[in-house]
């Protein structure tokens, strides 16, 4: 179970950035990094209160892929007319 848990959140993380950075646009990282947070943590497919003690829990690792997934998003090549 764990192991799902870690890969439904990396596929949250990357969904996440970039719904943060299409929301809040370029600078503004705090507030987009909080952002993506509350966002792989709403969408954990669990009620609550587990939601909750997941997100205490692995506070560090959803941090973590967060970071990764926002390396990610920029080594991504620019879109043409931009």
């Amino acid at each position: 179970m764990f192991k799902n848990l870690k890969s439904k959140i990396k596929e949250l993380a990357k969904n996440a950035v970039f719904v943060a950075e299409s929301q809040l646009g370029s600078g503004k990282g705090q507030e987009k990094k909080k952002l993506a947070i509350d966002y792989v943590v709403k969408n954990l497919p669990f009620p609550s209160f587990v939601k909750n003690i997941i997100s205490v829990l692995l506070s560090s690792f959803i941090d973590d892929v967060i970071e990764i997934s926002v390396s990610y998003m920029k080594s991504l090549p620019a879109k043409e007319g931009e």
